[in-house]
């Protein structure tokens, strides 16, 4: 499934049929040993599980299970989840319904708000619940609370692994997908002659919802500032089509499957941006997407890139239909920068290092971009169409 109704860093020439060496594999290639361990498990918990559970619902969470321990990124979508992956092409994002304080006294970070009806309610989770992890990251009185607001946020319909506890009690995980979903804006101000975007994540209209931002300032706009902090990234094509507002036929990304040579994407059309000096801003949750716009800005010095180095995610997944209400969101590749480096754990390093608050980050930026600011700015308006 082509990312564009997908909404996960793909595009539409990855190759997802099955292989032929795998399409002939016989179910009785299994050890017998092995089908028989796995009926035995279903049937012990359907008689001795504490509550009962349907064999729907098992069966469920088996493909679910095979599929997570694949990688991170790989699940098993639901009705709920895959629509809502396809309403992030759209501008969703989502989290999984909670709010968390860090209480000093105890030392933990507290469950202090359950959504009704979300993913962490309708799983059990309560509040006064201790949260001690989510996904690989623990938490501690070193995290900030925007830092693990971001962490429990994401792409609509994705999800998370979390470990809780109640006070006194056994630390257990959940795995709960982000379906409280809600939409993003690409909010756009204009701060003494400079264009300060945030771009919260990519989907398909990323590109022109930049521009409208743009030519809503009604003013002249002598530099930009994008901001791409806590980006997730989302649709690989997007980020190209962004930055294709800045570069002309310059190769962005490549990407390579298992069955495929490797493949370069390149900026298409007119780069009308191109004259306007650019910072870029990241931090340690831009990730995918997010992180191949900054990479290829960086290597062809068409802009700055300042904050802490990026998440490192370099892995694309498509979302595959397996019927109109279910998916698999599998990982079909890799991708590198243009130049063949690796962002995979490793990251972006930005140009200029920044430490401290993130809320003093942006006066930074700007401090850096205004003497590069153009005398004479440009101002972008809305095409009209003769009658």
């Amino acid at each position: 499934m082509p990312d564009e109704s997908a909404g996960i860093d793909d595009d539409d020439n990855i190759d997802t049929s099955i292989p032929s060496e795998v399409a002939q594999v016989s179910l009785n290639a299994i050890s017998p040993q092995t089908l028989k361990t796995f009926v035995a498990v279903v049937d012990l918990v359907r008689r001795q599980y504490v509550d009962a559970v349907n064999d729907e619902e098992l069966f469920n969470n088996a493909m679910s299970g095979m599929l997570t321990k694949l990688d991170s990124h790989a699940e098993f979508l639901d009705a709920e989840a895959y629509e809502n992956l396809r309403a992030f092409t759209e501008g969703d994002v989502g989290d999984i319904g909670i709010q968390v304080t860090y209480e000093p006294e105890v030392g933990y970070w507290i469950i202090t708000e359950v959504i009704d009806d979300s993913p962490a309610d309708k799983k059990g989770i309560a509040v006064g619940d201790y949260l001690h992890q989510v996904g690989e990251f623990k938490l501690d009185e070193n995290r900030q609370s925007n830092d693990v607001e971001q962490l429990l946020t994401g792409i609509a319909g994705t999800q998370v692994d979390i470990i809780t506890s109640k006070a006194g009690r056994r630390k257990h995980t959940t795995t709960l997908q982000r379906n409280n979903s809600h939409p993003q804006i690409v909010e756009t101000k204009l701060v003494d002659g400079i264009a300060i975007v945030k771009l919260p994540a990519f989907q398909n209209n990323s590109r022109e919802k930049l521009l409208e931002g743009l030519i809503n300032l009604d003013a002249p706009i002598s530099g930009i500032l994008l901001d791409l902090r806590d980006n997730p990234g989302g649709v690989l094509t997007s980020a190209v089509s962004v930055a294709s507002l800045f570069m002309n036929d310059t190769d962005v990304v490549q990407v390579q499957a298992r069955q495929d040579k490797s493949r370069v994407l390149t900026t298409q059309g007119d780069a009308i941006l191109k004259p306007l000096p650019m910072v870029v801003l990241q931090n340690r949750y831009s990730a995918s997407a997010a992180e191949v716009l900054a990479s290829s800005l960086q290597a062809q010095k068409r802009a700055t890139i300042i904050g802490e180095v990026s998440y490192g995610k370099g892995s694309v997944q498509s979302v595959i239909p397996l019927n109109d209400e279910q998916a698999v969101k599998l990982t079909v590749a890799n991708y590198m920068t243009a130049s063949g480096r690796q962002i995979d754990v490793i990251g972006v390093e930005p140009d200029i290092t920044l430490s401290g608050s993130e809320s003093s980050w942006e006066q930074q930026a700007l401090d850096l971009l205004k003497p590069r600011a153009l005398d004479s700015g440009i101002r972008f308006i809305r095409k009209t169409t003769a009658n």
